[in-house]
């Protein structure tokens, strides 16, 4: 198909069976959806879904869950669409590689039917709400890669979508699968979190419970191929043995041991679970700050990822029709969004790179990891939050332009209380709304619990522009 010549394209001029599947060619996953699902009961949650809308005082939110966090630029436009029909125009990027939409008025039923029409449901209504899996916006394509994650991923959603006892797992309960790739996220805790290691030139798969592999060693391994069969037997246990209230992996291991746990694993799998020192005590080394912003070298020759974090995790239509039109003319029709509220346009040729970033930073994307608003996340506040004790957003834009003003760039949370929705993973820096305007300040430290240490109380945000101003200084000089 000839790309679109100007102008932003519509859903008409981009079948869907045109583009490449957002997992594997051909995977069931990924075929087109019936038109409709049929209706039916769903649990009850405070978890928004594409199929639940929950109330907010900016009203409704729905929640597109997306298989390997990628879009189709056609996807991508129905989303842009139906949140101008049918909310306030508002849709936010989530730190787990999904989409929302904000603001949704009462046309509820017209709002699903229209991301269900552009194949964003799930096959089975029920499977809605389990279908958490976190893979790396490269998978596939990363040069640092140990394997494609890709096609044990379709096999895990589609046990997902597809096992009834698995519909019984909270809404909250995730997985991640992390195949060595350099750009991953491995700070956000999961219930089961999985990734691939080197043992005498061979490549297993470690894993790891209610944890994650920045902070953890994997408690055993498995072969690549007993993977699938891994995650199955995982879910399986922990489905028999947590009761009703125990909702999390980690309720579970607080009256089950991991070393239980994997006794009774190792008797469901026909592979044996590894174990030894060099599988635990084995680490993952860290990714690059900030390799999700510009310009990431694929492993296919002649080819890079651009990528241009959401301003605030807040897209307006006109920016995602931006950047799925700069998909389908320069990359492969899709988009990947990322757990650092980020997209990217992947498969995009080295000698249109530059020209593809300044289309993302035209469209309202930042571009440069030295923007300081690049650096700030910030959740939805007072302003649309009962529970909001502050309108984060609004002084999130503020001390961004303090710090820009001042040369600084700082990974900075924001949240308008102790619940930290906008951060799946402590961040290194942490305001904490007390009152309207003002914030404690903790600085992350990895042998306090929560935030981590407390540097300021009842912070304006203009001292708080000072305070970092001044630790970054005495950080950097001499």
């Amino acid at each position: 198909m000839a790309p679109a010549k100007a102008g932003i394209i519509r859903p008409s001029q981009i079948p869907v069976s045109a583009l490449p599947s957002p997992i594997t060619s051909g995977d069931p996953l990924t075929e087109p959806l019936f038109a409709r699902i049929p209706a039916m009961p769903l649990r009850p949650s405070a978890c928004p879904g594409l199929l639940r809308i929950v109330p907010a005082l900016d009203g409704g939110i729905c929640r597109i869950k997306l298989p390997g966090g990628l879009i189709t630029a056609a996807q991508a436009i129905a989303v842009a669409e139906a949140a101008e029909r049918f909310a306030g125009g508002v849709i936010e990027a989530t730190n787990r590689s999904n989409l929302q939409i904000r603001g949704i008025g009462t046309e509820h039923d017209q709002l699903i039917a229209t991301l269900l029409d552009a194949g964003l449901g799930p096959k089975n209504p029920a499977s809605d709400d389990v279908r958490n899996l976190m893979l790396s916006p490269t998978a596939g394509m990363d040069a640092l890669q140990s394997f494609d994650a890709r096609p044990l991923a379709a096999q895990i959603l589609g046990s997902l979508e597809t096992h009834p006892r698995f519909h019984e797992l909270s809404p909250k309960f995730a997985l991640s699968l992390d195949a060595g790739e350099g750009l991953a996220m491995l700070e956000h805790p999961h219930d089961l979190w999985l990734s691939a290691l080197n043992v005498n030139g061979e490549t297993l798969l470690g894993f790891g419970l209610a944890g994650c592999p920045a902070t953890q060693s994997p408690l055993a391994a498995v072969a690549l191929e007993a993977g699938h069969a891994l995650v199955v037997a995982v879910l399986e246990l922990f489905l028999e043995y947590a009761r009703p209230e125990q909702t999390r992996m980690r309720h579970l291991l607080q009256e089950m041991p991991a070393s239980q746990f994997l006794e009774r694993l190792s008797k469901r799998l026909q592979h044996p679970l590894r174990h030894d020192q060099r599988i635990t005590t084995w680490r993952r080394a860290p990714t690059q700050l900030n390799s999700h912003i510009g310009l990431y070298p694929q492993r296919q020759s002649g080819l890079v990822s651009v990528g241009g974090v959401v301003p605030l995790g807040r897209l307006s239509p006109s920016m995602l029709r931006s950047a799925a039109t700069l998909s389908v003319e320069r990359g492969d029709g899709s988009l990947a969004m990322t757990p650092w509220q980020s997209l990217m346009v992947r498969n995009v040729r080295c000698e249109r790179a530059g020209s593809a970033l300044e289309r993302l930073r035209a469209a309202g994307l930042l571009c440069d990891a030295d923007q300081a608003l690049s650096q700030l996340i910030a959740c939805t506040g007072s302003a649309a939050c009962g529970k909001g004790l502050s309108d984060t957003k609004a002084q999130a834009l503020q001390l961004a332009a303090y710090l820009q003003h001042a040369g600084v760039s700082q990974a900075v949370h924001l949240s308008g209380c102790n619940r930290a929705c906008a951060a799946a993973h402590v961040a290194p820096i942490t305001l904490l709304a007390v009152s309207a305007g003002r914030y404690d300040l903790y600085f992350r430290d990895a042998a306090q619990p929560g935030f981590g240490v407390l540097r300021g109380r009842d912070l304006t945000i203009e001292a708080v522009g000072a305070m970092l101003t001044a630790d970054s200084r005495s950080n950097t000089d001499d």
